[in-house]
């Protein structure tokens, strides 16, 4: 069996800082979400023992918060593992056996992956009418078959012409629209329908990629995104199982929580405002005065650290980036999170003592007929509720009884946040009763809802490739500080992780995780040469 730790005693110091050899290097985790965790116990496992984790709220997990009602487990945050093959995040679920009880239902291999694939999807309209089966899948078939042209500009390099204004949205839109009037089969009542169906789509489509609206998401961009193969999956028991696992082996003195960060100092060539820095600091040492970085903590304690992992999410960067390091970031990173983007995606669970929905129904979407030729995806504030694009039904029933989960992003998912449960349950079940038809049906006995948007601790739920934005921007926002050409001259200070600054998979979870162990693998390279291998 072999072991390995740093030593203390090594006469080999490649770093020109000049690191204390008679002691572990310092390590600063911010945010226990999944990129920290998984950064964490990289280090931990590969030797490194002083690694602390700053987390600001009062719970790990970041975006991944389960929460218990009655028997069921419901997801506030992320709820699929998306893809199987060499997902790292559906290995850890299958080899700790947290699948057992997922459902062929539960099993989604679709690209709009909803909580049954069992059953069928009821699109209705804003009279009261259920959309023909037939007309459903006739429109479906055309707006996949756009969405995969919208894949080919990134993919094949496909040049973006200027009608679309390099946005997915205007692309999509007017594609599918051009398609649907040129059909001579359909009749004009048909033709209707289709058209109102594209805002629909867009609606999930937006819910999909956390944006305010398709028209802001990179069109030449948009195909980068990566998708592994393999079926989605749920986790019955709750996605918080997977943060568990990644914890298990973190000691708990590692963690400490309620502990919100207010200003990273780093660059030891500002040696008087470091020491200035550390002087608060009742207990702080020489030793200490020698690191490279003091991360400063709301509560006033400053901690040394010689290297910091920044996993906040890029809705908190966008808000707090001027305040939050100092000296200021460089100006291509402050480019590179200005032109990202991110937006909310909340969901809204509503529970009934029974179900007014027929047993084949998986989804309730909704469709505005007097939005057919609308070209905006924004409401005024009165209205938020109309971005609110569909209820999926949870399943199995004998789960999590009888509820529904409702989706809306953007801009309206802000204004939903700020209503009280009362007014938003009050609103989705007159929605509900004007789309199917049936004024009967009762308001529903609990509501759950996130509010991702609003928590200052996100500021958003993940990120997309916004107009004007690209990958090289998702690497320029991980690239560490300094910038050097090595980090044996010039050690890593401060590295950034998180679902944004994976440029595959961003936006996901094996994104996060993935992210985690690429900035823990760059300091086991770094100190490779100080690491000691027993038998």
């Amino acid at each position: 069996m072999q072991s390995c730790e740093i030593s203390g005693d090594s006469t080999d110091d490649p770093l020109s800082s000049g690191l204390r050899r008679t002691r572990q290097p310092r390590i600063v985790v911010i945010g226990a979400g999944l990129a920290g965790l998984s950064a964490t116990k990289t280090l931990l496992e590969n030797g490194f023992t002083d690694v602390t984790i700053l987390e600001a709220t009062d719970r790990i997990g970041g975006r991944v918060q389960s929460v218990n009602l009655g028997h069921a487990t419901f997801e506030l945050g992320a709820t699929w593992i998306h893809g199987s093959h060499g997902n790292p995040v559906y290995h850890l679920a299958e080899d700790n056996g947290l699948l057992e009880e997922t459902t062929d239902g539960e099993r989604s291999v679709g690209r709009i992956s909803l909580y049954s694939k069992n059953g069928v999807a009821y699109h209705l309209t804003n009279n009261g009418q259920r959309i023909p089966k037939d007309v459903v899948e006739e429109f479906s078939d055309l707006y996949n078959e756009v969405y995969n042209l919208t894949q080919e500009f990134f993919q094949r390099g496909k040049p973006v012409n200027a009608e679309s204004q390099n946005s997915v949205g205007v692309f999509t839109r007017s594609v599918v629209r051009k398609r649907i009037k040129a059909d001579p089969d359909d009749s004009e009542a048909i033709k209707k329908l289709k058209l109102a169906m594209i805002q629909q789509y867009l609606k999930v489509e937006s819910c999909e990629s956390s944006s305010h609206s398709m028209d802001e998401v990179s069109l030449s961009e948009f195909g980068e995104w990566t998708e592994i193969p393999g079926a989605h999956h749920i986790i019955p028991c709750g996605f918080i199982k997977i943060v568990e696992i990644l914890v298990r082996s973190i000691p708990e003195s590692v963690t400490q929580l309620r502990k919100p960060v207010k200003c990273i100092h780093w660059n030891q060539s500002v040696s008087k405002e470091i020491e200035r820095v550390a002087d608060h600091n009742s207990d702080s040492t020489e030793e200490d005065k020698g690191c490279n970085v003091f991360v400063e903590c709301e509560d006033c304690e400053f901690i040394p650290a010689d290297h910091v992992i920044v996993t906040v999410s890029l809705g908190v960067l966008k808000k707090h980036h001027k305040s939050m390091f100092h000296p200021r970031l460089p100006e291509e990173k402050v480019m590179a999170i200005e032109k990202l983007g991110i937006s909310t995606t909340d969901k809204i669970f509503l529970e009934f003592e029974e179900p007014f929905w027929s047993p084949e129904c998986n989804s309730i979407q909704f469709v505005w007929e007097d939005e057919a030729e609308s070209e905006s995806l924004t409401y005024p504030e009165e209205l938020w509720y109309k971005k609110i694009c569909s209820f999926d039904v949870l399943y199995p029933p004998e789960r999590y009884g009888h509820v529904l989960s409702g989706w809306i992003c953007g801009e309206e998912a802000l204004i939903m946040e700020k209503y009280d449960d009362e007014t938003v349950a009050e609103t989705c079940t007159e929605m509900l009763r004007k789309f199917t038809g049936n004024p009967n049906i009762p308001k529903p006995r609990r509501i759950l809802r996130s509010s991702w948007g609003s928590n200052p601790r996100f500021r958003g739920s993940y990120s997309y490739t916004q107009v004007g934005s690209s990958g090289v921007d998702v690497e320029k926002l991980a690239k560490p500080l300094p910038y050097t050409e090595s980090s044996k001259t010039t050690p890593m200070q401060v590295m950034f992780s998180g679902e944004a600054t994976h440029r595959k998979y961003y936006s996901t979870t094996h994104g996060a995780l993935l992210s985690g162990q690429r900035e823990a693998a760059h300091l086991i390279e770094m100190y490779q040469d100080l690491l000691t291998c027993r038998n």
